[in-house]
């Protein structure tokens, strides 16, 4: 019997990598996007629809059309810096867009939604690694938008009995094992994209601050390969689709990589030296932020298989050499 999952913000990085995970699974896949962020030919796995969830409108009858199953949620502004200097535009995109989506949702009959939210709800975390229970005192804009989601999800799952499940991410990384999808922001902040983009053209590698209270003085993330991601994500579409709870569950692998580690995991793939810069600490970077990710693996049975960091880097190193060869020739 076939399922349909309703994907906003398909066409973008994480968003891109779980439909093909849902598609070769057996799901039908209609991706929602306004494309602003996202990108025409990652949309490889499922129909697209252009639309925009802050047209309350267009987003019901696209739903009515599709009439899926299941939403899986990623269309989100998702830029930290960005999000202090308009907040306005992260509250109207991720807060009011969600609200217009599972409007809809209740419109089509639709009782079931996959969320994307992020580890930035925790703020500065008290306690490594992160339990899912750890209290939740986002430091800006963006992490309290999708916070404040995570509460709409919970009384909307309350009041009109929509299933839902919110998987925090730490930090997406790599890029898929064939090469057709990865990484791709414009502008780009991450640290691996950088650093990688550093290596092919030679230029510095900024570090921000050597002084942290942790092995080498840099800061600590989590790092998850975005193809693990994927497969979270497709175990709990079925977790939901099989009549789980309503749940929240923290994606990531409880080790730790500083950003020093990363730059010499670079080095060795591109087997030249970086140039590293240090500058001054960014406001409210925490030393860390590492998760605990035993629920997941507990209720919907996952765990992290390509998320070493080495592969990480080789999958996001094969990628931005290809992807920098289609953007010269003009392919997207």
């Amino acid at each position: 019997m076939s399922r349909t999952v309703f994907v906003t913000g398909g066409a973008g990085y994480v968003g891109s990598h779980c439909c093909r995970a849902f598609a070769e699974a057996g799901w039908r896949v209609v991706v929602f996007d306004n494309l602003s962020r996202g990108w025409r030919d990652f949309v490889r796995w499922g129909d697209l629809i252009v639309g925009d969830l802050r047209d309350a409108r267009a987003t019901a009858e696209a739903l009515d059309r599709v009439n899926p199953d299941l939403v899986a949620h990623f269309a989100a502004l998702a830029y930290v810096g960005e999000s202090v200097t308009d907040p306005a535009g992260y509250y109207e995109t991720n807060v009011g867009g969600t609200l217009n989506l599972l409007s809809g949702m209740r419109g089509a009959g639709v009782d079931k939604i996959l969320f994307s939210s992020t580890c930035a709800t925790y703020g500065i975390p008290t306690q490594i690694p992160i339990v899912e229970s750890h209290s939740q005192r986002p430091i800006n804009p963006y992490g309290r938008s999708k916070l404040m989601v995570e509460q709409i999800l919970a009384d909307h799952s309350a009041a009109y009995a929509i299933a839902h499940v919110a998987l925090r991410y730490f930090n997406a990384a790599g890029a898929d094992a064939s090469g057709e999808i990865g990484e791709r922001h414009q502008p780009e902040t991450h640290v691996i994209p950088l650093a990688i983009q550093a290596a092919i053209d030679g230029g510095d590698f900024q570090v921000f601050g050597d002084d942290f209270d942790t092995r080498d003085g840099t800061a600590v993330r989590d790092y998850i390969h975005v193809s693990d991601l994927a497969d979270a994500h497709l175990r709990a579409l079925d977790y939901l689709q099989s009549g789980g709870a309503s749940d929240v569950f923290n994606l990531g692998t409880g080790v730790g990589t500083t950003v020093a580690e990363i730059a010499a995991a670079v080095e060795r793939c591109c087997g030249k030296p970086l140039t590293r810069v240090v500058t001054g600490r960014r406001e409210g970077d925490p030393p860390a932020l590492v998760a605990a990710a035993e629920r997941a693996r507990n209720v919907l049975g996952w765990a992290p298989t390509c998320s070493d960091i080495d592969n990480i880097i080789q999958t996001a190193w094969r990628w931005h050499v290809k992807d920098g060869q289609r953007e010269r020739s003009g392919a997207y």
